[in-house]
This record gives C-alpha cells, sequence and structure tokens, in this order.
C-alpha cells in the first residue's frame, strides 16, 4: 500500500455472516493499526443464494464451493480490493496463481449443531428428553432420532457421516443463509410442506458470530460429528507480494489457528477432496504439537476410512507435511471411485 493510501478496501461477500466476519476483521486491524483506516467492499459471488434458486447444491461443474471465492478473488488479482474475508471452510484446496491465504484469525467453536425443528420435544425417543440429556449426545446416539426423521443439509459431508450410522435418515437438499434456514426449518409451513426438513446441522462457528448460538439444541463434538477442514475459521486472502498489506495483516492473524488449518487443507489438496467429497479434518494445536484426525465416507454412507496423527509443529511447513502424511496414508486405502464419485444437483 501506497503512502497516499492509507484505506485498505476489505473485499466480502453481502450475507450477514460474511459481513459479521469481515466486521470482525476490520475490528481487529483498526485496533492493531488505529492509523489505518479500512473499508468493506461487498462483492456479489456465483455461490450467492437466491430464493428462485430453491435448495440445489452447489453444481461441481460450475465451480463447488469455489463460487463463493471466484469474483472477490478476481477483485483482489486486479487491485479493486487489497483483501479478501472468506469462510476457509468454503475456499477451494488449490488458490488461484498470485494469491496467498496465509493469515487467519482466532478459530471459533468447529463444531457442527443439530437443530430441531420442534427443538427437542417430538423427535427424541428418550424417555425424558431434555436439552441436558440430549446434549450428551454418543457415536450411537444418533438412534434419539425417530425413523421419520428428515435431514435437510446442502452439505455431502454432513449427509454422508449422517447415513454411516443412520441409513434410514432421509436426507433433502437444504440452502440458504444461516437465518433462512432457521426460519425454513421451524417456520409456520415447514411442518406441512412435502419432505420438509425435521432437523438440521449448521456451523456453531456461524451461530456464535451471529449470536444466535442458543437455537442450537446439540452441539455435537468431534467424535460424533468430524468438522470440515478449516469450520469455524476464518481467513484474509492477499496478493503475493504485497509486502507492506502482509505485514499490516500479520498483526492480527493467529498463529496456532494457521497451522491446524493449514494440516487440514493439506488432506484436502493430497485427496484432492471437491465439495462433493465427504470428508472430515480437524486439528487441534496443544501444547507445541497438532492432533489431526480425518475421516473419508462415500456418498451412501457405506463405506468409511478413518485415520489420525500426532506430531510436533512449530511452522506452516511442518504443519503441511503433517496433513500430507496423513492425507497420502489414507489415500492409498480409499477407493478411487470414492474420491471421485458425485451427486447430482437435484
Amino acid at each position: 500500500m501506497s503512502a497516499s493510501q492509507r484505506t485498505i478496501r476489505i473485499g466480502t461477500r453481502g450475507s450477514p455472516l460474511a459481513l459479521a466476519q469481515a466486521k470482525t476483521v476490520q475490528a481487529k486491524l483498526a485496533e492493531a493499526h488505529p492509523s489505518i483506516e479500512n473499508e468493506l467492499v461487498i462483492i456479489k459471488t456465483s455461490g450467492d443464494w437466491n430464493p428462485s434458486e430453491g435448495d440445489v447444491r452447489l453444481s461441481e461443474a460450475d465451480g463447488g464451493k469455489g463460487q463463493f471465492a471466484k469474483e472477490i478473488e478476481q477483485a483482489l488479482l486486479v487491485g479493486e480490493i487489497d483483501a479478501a474475508v472468506h469462510s476457509m471452510k468454503d475456499m477451494d484446496s488449490h488458490l488461484p496463481d498470485g494469491l496467498i491465504l496465509d493469515h487467519m484469525l482466532e478459530r471459533e467453536d468447529a463444531r457442527d449443531a443439530l437443530l430441531l425443528r420442534d427443538r427437542l420435544s417430538s423427535l427424541c425417543e428418550l424417555s425424558e428428553c431434555d436439552l441436558a440429556n440430549f446434549s450428551q449426545l454418543k457415536n450411537d446416539d444418533f438412534e434419539a432420532l425417530s425413523k421419520d426423521t428428515v435431514v435437510g443439509t446442502a452439505s455431502v459431508r454432513r449427509a454422508a457421516f449422517l447415513l454411516s450410522k443412520r441409513p434410514d435418515l432421509k436426507i433433502v437438499p437444504f440452502r440458504g443463509n444461516v437465518q433462512t434456514r432457521i426460519d425454513k426449518l421451524r417456520g409456520e409451513n415447514s411442518q406441512n410442506a412435502e419432505n420438509s426438513p425435521t432437523c438440521t446441522l449448521l456451523a456453531m462457528a456461524g451461530l456464535n458470530r451471529l449470536g444466535i448460538a442458543d437455537e442450537a439444541d446439540v452441539i455435537l463434538e468431534p467424535e460424533v460429528m468430524l468438522p470440515a477442514a478449516a469450520q469455524g475459521a476464518v481467513g484474509v486472502e492477499l496478493r503475493k507480494g504485497d509486502d507492506n498489506i502482509i505485514s499490516i495483516f500479520s498483526h492480527i492473524s493467529d498463529l496456532n489457528t494457521v497451522l491446524c488449518v493449514k494440516a487440514e487443507r493439506e488432506v484436502l489438496r493430497v485427496l484432492d477432496g471437491s465439495c462433493h467429497t465427504p470428508i472430515g479434518a480437524y486439528a487441534v494445536f496443544e501444547q507445541g504439537e497438532i492432533w489431526l484426525r480425518v475421516r473419508v465416507v462415500s456418498l451412501d454412507g457405506q463405506q468409511s476410512f478413518e485415520d489420525e496423527i500426532r506430531g510436533p509443529v512449530e511452522t506452516i511447513e511442518e504443519a503441511v507435511k503433517l496433513g500430507h502424511e496423513v492425507g497420502q496414508r489414507l489415500k492409498k486405502l480409499i477407493p478411487p471411485e470414492i474420491l471421485t464419485e458425485t451427486l447430482g444437483d437435484g
């Protein structure tokens, strides 16, 4: 950034969650560099949901989750913005030439949450169905959901992981912004619509950032539902070689988050995972060591492959190496067709 340019332009999508994330970046930047002004530039992307589209999944042929970032990255490459804020779990494992993604805010809660249409009152077959009991879910306790449960989700990871435990559940596509999905789940018309979901899953990170964590009925531990790679992390994408801007954002970046997310994203890169590949990858950094767990499931939930790795990590290169190792081990075990199978877009 030149001496005359004192305002950093931060590109973001316009959804409530994207704006909440970008405003957090703004606030941290202002705190670290009070003399440097910044402004948000809202950019519409191909991945933005419109009610007229219905609940169809993102098309892999059109770029999958990469549609959430394509237009923003183009604006960054041509200099219309100086930085781009993204949900890291929506980012493709391969970045466009000339861009880097090495700066991240401290990670929010990476766990998934189960939201019930009727809260905890009618889907549970436990003798005493209250939040205190139901929040103790273990791996096999999805039996608490009745056989007629319809799960709404556009996430192939969540769908496949659920089917691996409960193949009798019905999965239907379910898209929209966070609040839109909650409204569709619990709205007045939800019980009358055909195949209307009786529950859905959302990331706790998003609920927390929007100040609506109380919408969650059950928080699922990673042992129950392994999070998506980089879930809960917000990244700042920058131009390679833009050293002044890179230096500015380095002051708000959380190294532990970067190390964990880099390890998780390397697993995706090695497995060549797309948004239509059911992969969970979750790393925890404690006492100088990363513990990385990975799970890959076939779309129908019938086949499941898991591995984990632990090792000391101090640098991004070491984190990537750890992710690479466990990714390679899994790639040797997983039938190629599981990593290449795709869903229809309906």
